[in-house]
């Protein structure tokens, strides 16, 4: 109302001032100039208007509870007598308890950091609202500042009329505005940001009308500044790992009870062939395997639809190009080399072998471990270096010479002869990182490298036969289980020497 009559009454004055001769030209274009002007500043958010008045808090509950997310215990359990706090405020009022201001979930991505928060707002019945660390910083300094205001007044006023007494902000990604400050000589619009953030932490009290507790995720804790991590601000650092085994199987069995499962669906075994896969990786992978029973015409999800998502999930989509036939028998002796040492590392650790394009493969051996391995030691790293080039001395051994396709190979077998130098497992003994020449380090790589070599050249040398049996199945099926593999050629494999 008060626009409409400014507008009217600023309109009036310009032909009443026409009337008396005066030139209105330049006052219309200055005043047309200043409101766009003021339109672009007020979508920066400078004023009450712009991309911040998006956030709100949410009349419904989150969906998600703590029952919904699975191969978390430790982080559930850790995170539940956090918010055991803010469920008992009375209690915790008798015993002098300082109440949880912030809590932080650590993880890598696809972990169930925000799934997490959301079962956290609907266990403590809390208003929640949701940011992502990006949208706090603009080019403008100050408005990452007020929008940090704007937040903590958005979730105490929506619980207010929510009837209620707690609210949970969750800022994602909060590496993003909680940098260590002074990294940004630029400008200070990050550290003011974060500023504001550490006062809105120190003056929240147990005695507010409404309790607000920030839980803040991110996969880069280490960047993250020490101020905002001293207690009496984030208290809790509830670390969100990738799921063990147990957890994977956990987490399939949420994500397939609305799937039609055949009788032969062994979800215990996929748990143990996906290996370092995160929650969201799970999910995804159930989704890919009801795509490809629905693709070939299934009315339920089989074991072979979820064998064939593992390995759409970690290489790609089948291609449609086909190399030469020289260059797929060449592909052949290569992945069978790696199988072949596989199985003498470890026997029964081959999934999977194929020669199918996938992603950037053209064609590779899919490892089963038995087991989740948290420590390695100097025999398994060896072990894991002879796999990665026992491919390309198949291919110099039997083929006469080596191809780029063991690029990838040889750079992971690097990066395992780095383990083992600077985890003090090598003839140096234990070293510094920082004082070891480059040149030093690449002697040692030659030398623990070169050591597998002759051992992988002996055991391909021994073994040409099976390999070129191998060779003469994959290259009429393209692809062989780990189980027939053992099967077929077990007697002679048993022999690997």
């Amino acid at each position: 109302m008060v626009k409409e009559f400014s507008l009217g009454l600023g309109l009036a004055l310009l032909i009443f001032l026409g009337f008396q001769g005066f030139n209105v030209a330049p006052i219309f274009f200055f005043g047309i100039l200043g409101y766009f002007l003021f339109r672009l500043l007020s979508k920066q958010s400078l004023g009450s208007s712009g991309r911040f008045t998006t956030y709100s808090v949410s009349n419904q509950m989150p969906e998600v509870e703590f029952a919904d997310i699975g191969g978390q215990d430790t982080a559930k359990n850790e995170l539940i007598e956090a918010l055991d706090f803010v469920r008992k405020v009375d209690k915790i009022k008798r015993l002098g308890i300082r109440p949880l201001k912030g809590i932080m979930l650590s993880g890598p991505p696809g972990t169930g950091k925000t799934l997490l928060a959301k079962a956290a707002a609907r266990y403590t019945d809390s208003a929640f609202i949701s940011a992502s660390g990006s949208e706090f910083i603009e080019m403008y300094a100050g408005v990452g500042a007020k929008r940090i205001r704007e937040l903590f007044k958005k979730v105490k006023s929506g619980a207010k009329k929510m009837n209620k007494s707690s609210g949970i902000i969750f800022i994602d990604e909060i590496d993003i505005l909680g940098g260590k400050r002074g990294q940004h000589s630029s400008h200070l619009e990050y550290d003011q940001t974060l500023n504001q953030l550490l006062v809105e932490l120190d003056g929240m009290s147990i005695d507010d009308q409404v309790n607000v507790l920030v839980v803040g995720a991110t996969n880069r804790i280490d960047i993250l500044d020490e101020a905002l991590l001293r207690p009496g601000r984030f208290d809790r650092i509830v670390k969100v790992n990738l799921p063990d085994k147990a957890g994977r199987q956990k987490i399939l069995e949420i994500h397939t009870k609305n799937k039609p499962l055949a009788p032969g669906v062994d979800l215990e075994q996929i748990a143990k062939e996906t290996f370092r896969f995160s929650g969201a990786h799970l999910e995804s992978l159930a989704n890919e395997a009801a795509i490809i029973a629905m693709r070939q015409q299934s009315e339920v999800v089989k074991q072979k639809h979820f064998k064939e998502a593992i390995d759409k999930v970690m290489m790609g989509e089948k291609l449609n190009r086909r190399p030469s036939e020289e260059e797929l028998e060449r592909i052949a002796y290569h992945e069978t080399g790696h199988a072949l040492l596989a199985e003498k590392v470890k026997p029964g650790s081959v999934s999977n072998i194929t020669i199918t394009s996938r992603g950037e493969a053209l064609g590779y051996v899919r490892h089963n471990p038995e087991d989740d391995h948290y420590l390695q030691t100097v025999d398994y790293l060896q072990g894991q270096i002879a796999v990665c080039i026992a491919g390309a001395i198949a291919e110099e051994n039997i083929l006469g010479n080596r191809s780029t396709g063991a690029t990838n190979d040889f750079q992971k077998a690097t990066d395992l002869a780095k383990k083992i130098i600077f985890s003090g497992m090598s003839n140096l003994g234990v070293v510094s990182k920082a004082e070891l020449s480059s040149d030093k380090i690449h002697q040692q790589i030659v030398e623990i490298i070169g050591l597998q070599e002759e051992k992988v050249k002996k055991i391909i040398t021994q073994n040409e036969e099976i390999m070129s049996r191998i060779v003469v199945d994959l290259l009429q099926e393209e692809s062989m289980e780990g189980q027939e593999f053992r099967s077929r050629f077990g007697i002679e494999t048993s022999k690997i020497v």
